[in-house]
């Protein structure tokens, strides 16, 4: 393998995979899996080729912010590349697009900001033109930028092309969603591949390439309004409110030999068989497109070889319908298969140890570790103190609750290398459990005095005695908030 020296380097080269399970006999199915890109999408590509473009052209100034409308997967390729590049980010998207998506994107360094659903992708789209515009913004316009599809061009289609140099390839399936895949790898297979067709596929409630109806556009190419035959559908990231530049291209230049209505349920059901029958994760768009290469092999000749593309990894829909019937707990048979052996089982205690003889053992306290807890937790500048560990969930919780309640607070983590020393921190602790009389963790001190736990801090926020002792210690909080602290303990504790 080679030594790469920066993530860019590992944008493309993915890798073309047979299915053996799913498909017609006399007929191979194979899919390009652009999971194994970086960030786990194609559009990796796309946001690697613009920003590139940008830079040889000088239209992007070296710490330039870079603004873009997304239903996500384009997002999360350009934070990879601005964070790698050195380039603040916007990204604009729509509120109704999976939760996964906003997360990554801003654990990349990005800053996300939703438009309401009914705007459509239309509104987004203009709201990053607004807001490249008003600041000055390199607005990257995936939608028509030729830099999307001259990237497919230069690596996709030629990816596709070489490895189907020997065997040859009758059908390659797409979606659309900017149209750049669509624009670059179909160009370069009517020039270098004839005998390979050219499949979109598209929602079939939302014809609106194969309705003929041409796109209204503003003077400067982006869409005027809605295509007159869009509606909402569930495959995320295809077919957005209009027709984009790039695939309206691909239509006027013949590149498309047919195009395959899809059923959003069918193409839920296609990335669930993927995953089942072939082990292959991927998202509704990629079961989509399978769902679309399924058709074109129901009426290919034997010996077909077709090839679908998979945008995109199953891990940026687990909010949304795709996962709804995927249980967290466990099911009947699940349970069954626990009952089945004696130990380690939820519905099995094990007996309480015997209690210890009184006397037989003796703790020993460590000064140091008295004078520590006495000293941390009675400073006047910091007197919210909480004696914690770092992996415990229920000290995140706590943690939590403090950044709800906007409370500036001092964490002591016992299990941290500050407090290894001599095992510095489970004298400390000895010392909490002998003074509290509690042994767990975490133990909360407001103003020298002792808290509890975890649950002691939610019920005494809920009863109304926390308030005024945060008051007396004179901590600023957020005063207004009502919320149910229990709602932030872990999620598999609420399961029980």
């Amino acid at each position: 393998m080679p030594v790469y020296q920066n993530v860019l380097e590992t944008v493309g080269s993915t890798p073309i995979i047979k299915l053996n399970r799913m498909g017609p006999e006399g007929v191979e199915i194979y899919v390009k899996a652009e999971a194994f890109n970086p960030m786990g999408s194609v559009k990796d590509r796309l946001a690697l080729g613009v920003i590139e473009a940008a830079e040889e052209a000088g239209t992007l100034r070296p710490g330039q912010t870079v603004v873009e409308a997304t239903s996500g997967n384009t997002g999360i390729g350009l934070a990879m590349v601005c964070a790698q590049k050195g380039y603040p980010l916007v990204v604009v998207m729509a509120e109704n697009f999976s939760l996964e998506r906003r997360k990554l994107m801003r654990f990349l360094g990005a800053k996300v900001v939703l438009t309401p659903a009914a705007e459509k992708g239309t509104g987004m789209m203009e709201k990053a033109r607004e807001l490249a515009e008003e600041h000055g913004w390199f607005l990257t316009e995936q939608f028509r930028n030729e830099a999307n599809a001259d990237i497919h061009a230069r690596t996709t289609a030629r990816e596709i092309v070489d490895d189907f140099a020997e065997m040859g390839l009758d059908y390659w399936v797409t979606g659309f969603g900017t149209g750049g895949t669509l624009n670059g790898v179909g160009r370069v297979l009517k020039a270098e591949s004839p005998r390979t067709k050219v499949v979109v596929c598209e929602p079939d409630n939302v014809p609106i390439l194969s309705s003929g109806i041409p796109q209204a556009r503003k003077p400067d190419g982006g869409p005027a309004s809605s295509h007159p035959m869009f509606r909402p559908h569930l495959v995320q990231g295809w077919s957005p409110d209009w027709i984009p530049k790039l695939a309206e291209d691909a239509v006027a230049a013949g590149t498309i030999d047919s195009i395959v209505a899809v059923g959003g349920q069918e193409s839920m059901q296609v990335s669930r068989d993927l995953a089942r029958l072939e082990g292959i994760f991927t998202g509704t768009s990629g079961g989509a497109t399978v769902a679309g290469a399924l058709k074109v092999a129901a009426e290919a000749p034997e010996g077909s070889r077709i090839l679908a593309m998979l945008a995109d990894t199953g891990e940026r829909y687990l909010s949304t319908t795709l996962f709804e019937d995927i249980p967290v707990d466990m099911t009947d048979e699940e349970t069954a298969i626990s009952r089945s052996t004696p130990n380690y089982r939820f519905d099995v205690r094990k007996a309480p140890p015997e209690p210890k003889n009184e006397g037989a053992e003796t703790v020993e306290i460590n000064p140091k570790a008295v004078a520590y807890v006495a000293e941390v937790t009675n400073v006047a500048e910091r007197p919210v103190v909480m004696f914690a560990l770092e992996w415990c969930e229920f000290c995140w919780s706590a943690r939590k609750f403090f950044k709800q309640l906007g409370l500036d607070f001092v964490s002591v983590d016992l299990d941290s290398v500050a407090y290894q020393k001599d095992n510095f921190g489970g004298g400390i602790r000895t010392v909490l459990a002998d003074q509290t009389g509690a042994k767990t963790i975490p133990q909360i001190y407001v103003g020298g005095a002792h808290v509890g736990g975890c649950t002691d801090l939610f019920d005494a926020f809920k009863d109304g005695s926390l308030a005024p002792m945060l008051r007396s210690a004179g901590v600023d909080f957020d005063e207004s908030q009502t919320f149910d602290p229990y709602t932030l303990l872990p999620g598999w504790l609420h399961a029980r």
